[in-house]
């Protein structure tokens, strides 16, 4: 049977994560140390461990089949390459940033100055379509070092908390993209490979839905009911079932986690009791 051939990062967080959430849908990666390739022993995956900004290319030739890989990469070296699914981790921006001791105006700043960056595309289009004219000084690796020993006025890299820009005594002044990690597919994945893609996102839809959701059991006065019941959002709606104490009813139901102190204080507002939260660890719709 053929296997459907999945590139990740080869160290660091997105390598972790991204096998994390292979774990969380159910596969299960044979995985030696140092190992450049991998295969899953209960699912039809082969992964292959490879330098993050080798990963457009790899799949541009069709070397490998899809890749966890940061959106920003995508935007910098393979546009052409389509995303199947946005993972929601690895989150961080793609951000100018200058000496914390610079005046900042705005972007005519960086007018005739030199930009120390490992992000050459995404910083030309960017500054093309405000108008700007800079110089740009490609770096692989740590840019952030290139205005304390005047090799560049300012930079274009990775922020995620910002802690490494502070420590360069740096500030970010532009942010050029927010970026997580993705799914890419392919343009050569083969219709047979598509069909084992089309089952690993299913999982991963179900990974992600869990992740991003919480489970609510309540107890509910009746005069309260349809106001609270109003509140929840659920899947199609809330489980109602009665309670032994005569007048009240246990409520069931599935909230967004980014709404949930909002709701969970409506909640209290309207007369629930006994809240339970619960995390969900796959959601199947």
């Amino acid at each position: 049977m053929s296997k459907l051939r999945i590139a990740i990062q080869k160290s660091g967080r997105l390598n972790e994560d991204s096998l994390q959430i292979l774990k969380d849908c159910g596969i299960s990666i044979d995985n030696g140390k140092d190992q450049l390739k991998a295969i899953s022993s209960n699912f039809p995956l082969e992964v292959f461990y490879l330098r993050n900004g080798d990963i457009p290319q790899y799949l541009r030739d069709g070397v490998v089949d899809i890749a966890i890989i940061g959106e920003n990469v995508l935007i910098e070296k393979g546009e052409d390459i389509n995303i199947a699914e946005k993972l929601g981790f690895s989150k961080c921006k793609v951000s100018l940033a200058i000496p914390k001791g610079e005046i900042y105006n705005g972007i005519e700043y960086f007018n005739n100055k030199k930009i120390a960056t490992s992000y050459p595309n995404t910083v030309k289009k960017f500054l093309l379509d405000k108008g700007v004219d800079t110089q740009l000084h490609i770096i692989n690796g740590s840019v952030e070092i290139a205005p304390n020993i005047g090799l560049a006025d300012g930079i274009c890299d990775i922020v995620s908390s910002g802690s490494t820009l502070f420590k360069n005594n740096l500030k970010e002044v532009e942010v050029l993209l927010k970026s997580e990690a993705v799914l890419a597919v392919s343009p050569l994945i083969s219709e047979e490979n598509q069909q084992v893609l089309n089952k690993l996102q299913f999982r991963i839809k179900a990974v992600l839905k869990g992740r991003n959701s919480k489970y609510v059991l309540l107890n509910a006065p009746n005069e309260k009911l349809s106001e609270i019941i109003a509140v929840l959002p659920g899947m199609k709606s809330p489980t109602v079932l009665p309670l032994a104490t005569k007048g009240w009813s246990s409520v069931h139901s599935v909230i967004d986690k980014n709404q949930f102190w909002e709701i969970i204080d409506v909640l209290k507002e309207k007369g629930a009791e006994g809240i339970l939260v619960c995390p969900i660890e796959k959601m199947v719709l």
